[in-house]
């Protein structure tokens, strides 16, 4: 049963981390990004205790809550993305069914040579820092940087799960997250008040 619930969250992760680089709207990438911080912490479950877990979730939603409610406050409307590559959905779609399937293709091949993690693990793990460098690779946008940056660091913290189990680890990582949130709200609104006084 647990292995079944651990797929269905790989897939989650899917579908989220596609749903967040396809996504223009803030409020559904707040959305997803909820959703994803719980199937990453349904992973990082596999090898930490449940309470080191819910710290994952716990500080994930307060990393979304403040990019939320700092995005809330902005009047100005929310600018196209810019992108470096084509901006299609259609491409995006493409980009990341190539991530899963060098996901699909690696996380066996990881699990042989790192026995004990687990393949969901792996995979749910390459998956996000996949998605993660997609995102920083086509927006400049300060909010999509940090929802990439927080993907990324994700699927770090999935792997890095099954390796070190220390209470210091989850603390520290706890506050990286809420940095680049705290950061990323900083700068979302430096930007527009710098924009409205120009």
């Amino acid at each position: 049963m647990t292995n079944i619930i651990s797929w269905a969250a790989v897939g989650l992760i899917l579908v989220a981390s596609a749903g967040l680089l396809i996504s223009r709207d803030w409020r559904w990438s707040m959305s997803l990004l909820a959703v994803q911080y719980v199937a990453v912490a349904w992973l990082v479950a596999q090898h930490w205790l449940l309470g080191m877990a819910s710290v994952k979730l716990v500080t994930g939603w307060m990393a979304t809550a403040a990019l939320g409610m700092t995005r809330l406050g902005i009047s100005t409307q929310e600018s196209e993305l810019e992108s470096v590559l084509p901006r299609g959905r259609w491409f995006r779609i493409f980009l990341a069914g190539i991530v899963a399937l060098l996901t699909a293709a690696s996380a066996p091949r990881i699990e042989a040579v790192i026995p004990g993690l687990g393949l969901q693990v792996i995979a749910g793990g390459l998956i996000l820092a996949g998605m993660g460098m997609l995102h920083l690779g086509i927006t400049s946008e300060i909010l999509r940087v940090i929802i990439g940056l927080l993907t990324l660091l994700s699927g770090f913290e999935i792997l890095y799960a099954g390796v070190e189990s220390s209470i210091l680890v989850a603390a520290l990582l706890a506050v990286v997250n809420l940095g680049l949130a705290l950061a990323g709200s900083y700068l979302m609104a430096a930007k527009a008040s710098s924009e409205e006084t120009a």
